[in-house]
């Protein structure tokens, strides 16, 4: 039987066409792999191109979308309002059929060794790649982003695992890469109908698994954990649409499903006086997600029905138009 991985890499550029159609011709040349979605955004000033095939041919596809990135992207003149390290952000590997963890791993720390060596961008392995634990959260090695770079490299701790050790003049326009394998991951935001990006940050302290960080009765500084587990959340302005947004990863969409996270946020945000008007899924989705939604907002219906009454209520239309043909994984690998 086949076997396919899943590869999303987040490139930071959302604005210049250009430049993203320059990054996505480098997959789509690549035999055995198939270019499933992709999505911009001007605000994030980020894209997050999806695809999947053979492991072997994912690995190749994207390191030519890495190596075009470092030559197109100039992150010395990146501004946008989602966290990054580097042209090539992130680029995770994930199991989809006849594929173990195990094998993502490998592709992952054999394409880090690469992007490395090759092209000279220093490389941090992360989640199920990750050869030191405090490197498994993508956000923490993120802290500081791309400015905080040169002073992230004289700590030992955070020496990259491949590539340069120095923020050198190739480094300074490629910044850095986050390379790693995890599960399936959704990238989920709720949006609200404000523009104070401070209510958004609350609402997001508050439901994503980490929580916030306290002053207790002593005095000392104590973290209080979140509502939703296996999410991390952020408050993000989005001037194109002049709202704010809950930006969430659903780590494990089987322990904290879209439609669970939505209904906290709409919980949380009308505490605040503040209502939610919508959502949006970033890249694709497993059909299981969208079914579970279904059925708790509309009990049980075919399929079709219960995938069209997840995406009306759920809001997924309002910012984008959702076509499950082109955005439920299963469909689009034809698995389905």
């Amino acid at each position: 039987m086949n076997k396919i991985i899943e590869c999303v890499p987040n490139f930071s550029e959302g604005r210049d066409a250009r430049k993203i159609a320059k990054i996505v011709g480098e997959i789509e040349k690549v035999k055995d792999v198939k270019l499933l979605n992709v999505e911009s955004d001007a605000d994030y000033n980020r894209t997050v191109v999806t695809f999947a095939g053979k492991p072997e041919a994912v690995k190749d596809a994207a390191f030519y979308a890495i190596e075009m990135a470092a030559e197109v992207i100039d992150m010395s003149h990146h501004k946008g309002a989602h966290p990054r390290i580097g042209a090539t952000d992130v680029c995770p590997f994930v199991p989809v059929s006849n594929v173990t963890m195990d094998e993502c791993v490998l592709i992952a720390r054999t394409l880090g060794k690469e992007v490395g060596e090759r092209l000279g961008i220093p490389v941090y392995l992360y989640g199920e790649a990750a050869i030191m634990p405090e490197r498994h959260i993508l956000p923490d090695i993120r802290k500081g982003e791309y400015e905080g770079l040169p002073e992230k490299f004289k700590d030992k701790k955070w020496r990259p695992d491949y590539g340069p050790v120095e923020f050198n003049d190739n480094v300074k326009r490629t910044g850095a890469t986050v390379i790693g394998a995890r599960e399936f991951l959704i990238a989920y935001n709720v949006n609200l109908d404000t523009q104070d990006i401070q209510i958004a940050n609350k609402i997001s302290g508050i439901v994503r698994a980490s929580g916030v960080v306290q002053i207790n009765e002593n005095g000392e500084k104590v973290r209080v954990p979140g509502l939703l587990k296996c999410v991390q959340a952020m408050g993000v302005y989005l001037k194109e649409h002049n709202i704010t947004q809950v930006s969430m990863n659903l780590q494990n969409y089987k322990v904290t499903p879209p439609h669970v996270a939505f209904e906290e946020v709409k919980k949380q945000a009308g505490k605040f006086g503040v209502h939610v008007t919508g959502s949006e899924v970033v890249g694709l989705i497993p059909k299981d997600a969208l079914l579970s939604a279904g059925r708790f907002y509309a009990g049980e219906l075919s399929e079709k029905q219960l995938i069209a009454a997840a995406v009306e209520i759920l809001g997924l239309s309002q910012l984008n138009k959702f076509i499950p043909e082109k955005k439920v994984i299963e469909y689009m690998l034809g698995l389905d």
